[in-house]
């Protein structure tokens, strides 16, 4: 699905140069040690099978990476505002990964899958007409980003507006041409965003603004746009962020739907932990499972971020769960 290193694993905060989302980066992370295994009890051994399922995050270890609206300050009219907004409105994580699915399992390109979503969802219904003018809506290299740019142009076409999408690339690039009015509009993650113009600002060790609470991390959000001239639209349901998938023949063998029963029932030597080489040390990846959660795994598997080698070793039984991304189309229900 992506075309991007989205390393996001780590505490909010990081910008890397090469990646299009630094995720949760790694501000908080450098320097932390590997969690200590202390894996004692039996654990729960992989069990494979073709579908994926997200245990709940129900500590709230993650912060909250909802798509949201990005807009240049001197575009942001009442109406254009609203048109974006119809969008978020419309838009939850289950809907999210059907749209990814479409792009990138069905193989439809992201204006088809766009159009298709807007005429089931009346995302051109009751929209008032604003004063017009062109927009370029700006989208990352990665399919998502593009699929959600196409959305914004029909919701703003139906606004009255000019609309082209213009794929910039990474967010090093695409956001000050946002906050010099090159493109007016991108769609944006909330807690990746407040933690790019945080460390922007402040620097790469500043202290994260993000939060596991979308209101507070939206607050932030709002509050370094403000001095960028960047403002934001309301933020969907739906979400990008860390996620951990077991398959459901796991799922149902050991009776676990959140992380907490994971933690309960699979600490242990039989339980393999599969995720991206730096999951030990960050605070997104397993040292947080060991901290919010005490889970312990018996073993780690030093695999991809999110990407076809974690998804496979999953599916194969060779891992018992594994770092995922949450709108991943691999999760799209069958």
């Amino acid at each position: 699905m992506r075309a991007r290193s989205r390393l996001a694993v780590g505490a909010v905060g990081a910008v890397a140069a090469a990646s299009l989302l630094a995720g949760c980066g790694d501000a908080g992370s450098s320097g932390t040690d590997a969690p200590e295994q202390g894996a004692s009890g039996a654990g729960c051994a992989p069990v494979a099978g073709d579908k994926l399922v997200v245990l709940s995050d129900d500590k709230k270890l993650q912060n909250t990476d909802n798509i949201i609206p990005a807009i240049n300050v001197d575009v942001a009219k009442p109406q254009l505002v609203a048109a974006l907004d119809k969008v978020s409105a419309a838009l939850d994580t289950p809907k999210l990964i059907a749209l990814n699915k479409s792009v990138d399992v069905d193989r439809k390109t992201p204006q088809a899958a766009a159009k298709e979503f807007a005429e089931a969802n009346g995302l051109t219904q009751g929209l008032a007409k604003g004063p017009g003018g062109p927009v370029t809506v700006g989208a990352g290299n990665f399919s998502e980003s593009q699929t959600i740019a196409e959305l914004y142009k029909i919701t703003l076409t139906a606004a009255g507006y000019q609309v082209k999408v213009q794929t910039i690339g990474n967010r090093e690039l695409y956001e000050p041409a946002l906050e010099k009015g090159e493109i007016q509009v991108v769609p944006e993650y909330a807690a990746t965003m407040a933690e790019f113009l945080n460390t922007k600002a402040n620097g790469k060790d500043a202290q994260p603004v993000s939060s596991p609470e979308l209101d507070k991390t939206v607050s932030a959000l709002k509050a370094a746009g403000d001095k960028v001239g960047i403002t934001f639209g309301q933020p969907s349901q739906a979400q990008d962020q860390n996620a951990f998938a077991v398959t459901q023949a796991f799922a149902d063998k050991y009776q676990v739907t959140t992380l907490s029963e994971l933690a309960a029932k699979c600490s242990g030597k039989a339980t393999v932990l599969a995720g991206p080489p730096e999951c030990p040390q960050r605070p997104k990846c397993q040292a947080g499972l060991v901290q919010v959660y005490d889970f312990k795994a018996g073993s780690f598997s030093s695999l991809d971020a999110g990407g076809p080698q974690t998804k496979n070793a999953l599916k194969t039984g060779a891992a018992s769960v594994g770092l995922v991304f949450s709108s991943d189309a691999a999760l799209a229900a069958s």
